[in-house]
């Protein structure tokens, strides 16, 4: 007899279960809603927020149909779910102007978003829909225009201090260094001075050209990248930004996304599938640069400080969060280019930090600037869409290099932010956001119906097939099939894939590829009925001798398709990833399934004399 242990229907019925729960959430759709999160690290969206949208909505009379504060993630957010998409769009525009009254400088993102509508234990299981390619759902794109120009700057900057440091180790006398637009004025008190400082530069720094001006009385040495540094800082500047870009979005658990260069100097990013078009926003749009400058203590720098006096020659005025002005030096001590690592932490007084790690250059300048200016104010200074904010402004206690503490964080949740966006990468130069739009199915509503209706008939005439030409066993492979394709989406859903038009086509091909493994097994136990075996010995044989020719092709068509994934991009690998889970599923559903269903049927009879295969054809017999 043909018997499965109570183990075996136990794991199919846990299957079946699993697929069921898992496919189930492509049902139910979403429904249209606004998200709400903050594009500062000095601000976060809390239940004071929460308040002052449920107060608003209300004044303008706009129904939601649910508000809530999410605050698991990197950045707390809340997502208020709207009947219709013509509300979500009163609520949206309502909602910016409100939380936003500066658009110069706003605090907060207020963008449109979907919201499935799975039921919530259903999401606590992390039960949750596919999320649908730019070819089926759209998504969302955007053009970001790098800041070149700040580039070539901040090197100029960094130049200036290398050289600064450079002249004093080498014990070469100057009488300042001074920035004139895109080159640097070294003054000199006499010629000979200005000679040993050439060679001295011209050794060290083989990115610059070297001019000698000035008068006898006053000479000079003008410093300018050479054209190919010039260029060089703007090409690296423009891929560092792109790999940030790339480490960001690997936040966001995007599939197949688009970052490319655009031009000289633009980035395109599109986001295929995304639902969380707030926090992509968030992620992407965020410019963070970190910078370390020494507080201007002198009495013209605590003047401007009050506004009561201008801001001094080589100073700029900031303000601590958003209240408190403070005059920093411009000298720039470290940057963001500069950081290797940081982590939340607690300080001494268990207060909430983000522990630094610089790079060795950066660490040594550290360590001469505050041996120098001991009991002397710092400020940490965060750069954000081209504005900065002091994050804390402490006195050095002591000599440090490479590993510090910026203290005074509100909470461990900001200590946590904070570290999190500094350790996605400094960029090279500002970025700013000037084109944002959702892209519509680029093939339509009808071609994507079209497609999913191609993959039901197809289903179909295989079902009207099998069971017309194997009978009872071709309802077995139908249902090992239909098991088959719940099996396939509810691990897609599960590993929340992206479902693009060739992955519709690559569950469309599992399909075949698992109904001719029902087709091998089939016509192995007619031809050993033909052979005259009993019925039992001819499903029991039939199962084991197809089992090896099914797994034979199975496997080097897995190999392809490992293959597809590792060479291909985009589409390609989309297709290879359903490929691959398809072809496990196949074997799971074809053999293990379909005997256990066959086994149901027929295994407990000990005396069968047939079975439904449909029409068994023997040879006829030779006349003697």
């Amino acid at each position: 007899m043909n018997r499965y242990p109570l183990w075996k229907y136990l794991l199919i019925v846990i299957a079946v279960v699993f697929g069921v729960m898992y496919t189930v959430p492509n049902l139910f759709g979403s429904s249209p809603a606004v998200q709400i999160a903050s594009i500062k690290a000095t601000v976060h969206a809390d239940t004071a927020l929460l308040g002052q949208v449920e107060q608003a909505l209300k004044a303008a009379g706009i129904a939601s149909q649910g508000i809530a504060l999410e605050t698991a993630g990197v950045n707390p957010a809340i997502r208020v779910r709207l009947a219709d998409t013509d509300t979500q769009a009163r609520a949206q525009k309502l909602l910016d102007t409100t939380l936003n009254p500066d658009h110069s400088d706003p605090a907060y993102v207020v963008a449109d978003n979907l919201l499935p509508r799975t039921p919530e234990w259903l999401q606590r299981l992390h039960a949750l829909p596919m999320y649908l390619g730019l070819d089926l759902r759209g998504g969302v794109h955007f053009l970001l225009q790098v800041d070149l120009d700040e580039a070539v700057n901040k090197r100029l900057q960094t130049t200036e201090s290398d050289l600064r440091s450079l002249l004093r180790d080498k014990d070469v006398h100057h009488a300042g260094i001074q920035r004139s637009g895109d080159r640097l004025e070294i003054r000199f008190r006499d010629l000979a001075g200005r000679s040993q400082a050439m060679g001295v530069i011209h050794d060290s720094n083989a990115d610059l050209a070297l001019k000698e001006g000035g008068t006898e009385a006053d000479p000079l040495i003008l410093a300018t990248l050479t054209p190919t540094a010039l260029a060089a800082v703007q090409d690296n500047a423009l891929k560092q930004n792109i790999t940030t870009l790339k480490k960001r979005i690997n936040e966001l658990a995007v599939s197949e996304p688009v970052v490319q260069q655009q031009g000289t100097d633009r980035v395109v990013v599109e986001l295929p599938g995304i639902q969380d078009t707030a926090r992509a926003k968030n992620i992407i749009g965020r410019t963070a640069t970190l910078e370390a400058r020494l507080v201007d203590v002198s009495a013209e720098g605590q003047a401007a400080t009050s506004g009561a006096a201008p801001v001094p020659f080589g100073s700029e005025r900031f303000t601590v969060g958003r209240g408190v002005p403070v005059v920093l030096k411009k000298d720039v001590i470290f940057n963001g280019s500069q950081l290797e690592g940081a982590n939340a932490t607690f300080d001494d007084k268990q207060q909430a930090a983000v522990s630094i790690t610089l790079n060795d250059a950066a660490g040594r300048i550290m360590l001469q600037t505050t041996r120098e200016n001991l009991k002397k104010p710092m400020a940490v200074v965060l750069f954000e869409r081209g504005r900065g904010e002091v994050l804390t402004v402490a006195t050095i206690q002591g000599e440090f290099g490479s590993k510090f503490q910026i203290t005074g964080q509100s909470n461990a949740q900001t200590a946590n932010d904070l570290a999190l966006l500094l350790r996605a990468g400094a960029l090279a130069a500002p970025m700013q956001i000037i084109e944002e739009r959702q892209i519509g199915p680029s093939l339509g509503a009808a071609n994507i119906e079209a497609g999913l209706r191609a993959t039901a008939f197809g289903f179909g005439a295989i079902a009207v097939f099998m069971i017309a030409y194997y009978a009872i066993f071709g309802v077995v492979s139908v249902i090992s099939l239909a098991l088959n394709l719940l099996l396939l989406v509810g691990i897609l859903s599960l590993l929340q894939a992206t479902l693009t038009l060739p992955g519709i086509a690559a569950i469309a091909f599992t399909l075949g590829m698992a109904i001719d493994a029902n087709v091998l097994i089939n016509e192995r136990i007619r031809e050993e009925l033909r052979k005259g075996a009993a019925p039992q010995q001819a499903i029991a044989q039939g199962y084991e001798r197809a089992f090896a020719t099914i797994l034979d092709s199975n496997v080097t068509t897995l190999v392809a398709g490992i293959f597809l994934f590792m060479l291909g991009s985009g589409p390609v690998r989309g297709f290879a990833v359903v490929h691959c889970l398809g072809i496990l599923t196949s074997i799971f559903s074809a053999v293990f399934v379909s005997r256990g269903l066959v086994n149901l049927i027929y295994g407990s009879r000990r005396k069968l004399q047939s079975v439904a295969i449909g029409q068994i054809w023997r040879p006829a017999a030779s006349g003697g």
